[in-house]
């Protein structure tokens, strides 16, 4: 089984390598011509921003790039192919962890969980303790990876304690179907998928009940640090950040359509299973870039650390470029979303 891009391989950078651009006003002029590329995964991005109406109104050009979870991403921002990209809480560090300096612009946080265990056929998981022993998936630089360490605090029982099965994450959905692992944690569409596909089989869920507080449900933009330097593609960036917000307040507000064409149109779902997934992710807020949102960063951190699988301390302020702050602030305003930190 493919194994992941391992944080205690690198060092972490100098500071001053790492963080955003330090006293420079955020450009706001986009020179015509000024393109971006913005790394998406499972097409959700570009179908929002299209189905929206928020792409055609951007002041750049953008082109989208699929990719499947965050160290492919960070391949890519590596290599200068990727100026932005939606990711969870555990990429950013990752970024960190190995010297890159790619800020988080922006955050998104969704009320409910943004990922869930699924269950293999004939593995008697029904709470956090039956893990005990239990084959799990483990994406080291994913979101994945907090959650399961969490979920396992929860339950009182350490990493010792399990099998942690290193996947990437495109392999994560064939694993739980195909039996290597006991439980998987998928996040939307593929848990849907997994459930309406394998139910008759035996496939089952560890319930909400019992991984209450385990998912952070936060998702960052975060941006390539030699881009934020650059003038045009900073404000680019800016105008990016304002977009995304009002799409994502789109969607809330415009349930079905947006389920028409993400769920239905793009991942050939059922209306009925877009519906489950749209009411499983709660609401969507913007929490501001401020200390309470630097501090759970820190927390998420300070897991992966305990867990052995950072080379070292990081601070979680070094992850955050707070210039974009006050444009979240006007877009969330501007559309009506909430910037309610903890909903």
């Amino acid at each position: 089984m493919a194994s992941l891009l391992v944080f205690t391989a690198c060092a972490p950078a100098p500071e001053s390598e790492i963080g955003p651009p330090a006293g420079e006003p955020l450009p706001t002029e986009v020179p015509e011509g000024t393109e971006l590329v913005v790394a998406d995964q499972n097409e959700a991005l570009q179908t929002l921003m299209r189905a929206s109406g928020e792409h055609d109104r951007l002041a750049s050009a953008a082109q989208y790039a699929n990719f499947l979870g965050g160290p492919a991403i960070l391949e890519a921002i590596r290599a200068d192919a990727v100026d932005l990209a939606v990711v969870n809480d555990t990429p950013p560090i990752q970024a960190h962890a190995s010297g890159e300096s790619v800020p988080i612009v922006a955050a998104r946080r969704q009320s409910l969980p943004d990922y869930r265990m699924a269950v293999a056929p004939g593995a008697d998981v029904t709470t956090l303790a039956d893990l005990k022993g239990k084959r799990i998936t483990y994406g080291e630089g994913t979101g994945r990876q907090p959650y399961v360490l969490r979920a396992l605090r929860k339950a009182g029982l350490t990493t010792a304690d399990v099998e942690l099965v290193p996947l990437k994450a495109a392999d994560f959905p064939d694993a739980i179907r195909t039996g290597q692992v006991d439980v998987a944690v998928l996040n939307e569409p593929h848990f849907t998928r997994y459930l309406t596909e394998y139910r008759d089989a035996g496939a089952t869920a560890v319930p909400d009940a019992e991984t209450e507080g385990v998912a952070s449900g936060l998702q960052y933009l975060y941006a390539r640090g030699s881009a934020l330097s650059d003038p045009a593609k900073a404000a680019a960036i800016r105008d990016f950040v304002q977009h995304w917000v009002t799409a994502t307040h789109w969607a809330e507000q415009n349930k079905d359509d947006w389920i028409d064409a993400y769920y239905v149109r793009n991942q050939k779902l059922g209306t009925e299973e877009g519906n489950r997934i749209v009411e499983s992710e709660g609401e969507f807020s913007f929490p501001p870039l401020d200390d309470e949102l630097i501090a759970v960063q820190q927390a998420t951190i300070d897991i992966i650390e305990q867990a052995g699988d950072l080379p070292g301390p990081l601070d979680a302020r070094d992850e955050f470029d707070i210039r974009f702050d006050p444009v979240i602030a006007e877009a969330a305003e501007a559309a009506g979303a909430s910037r309610q930190a903890n909903p």
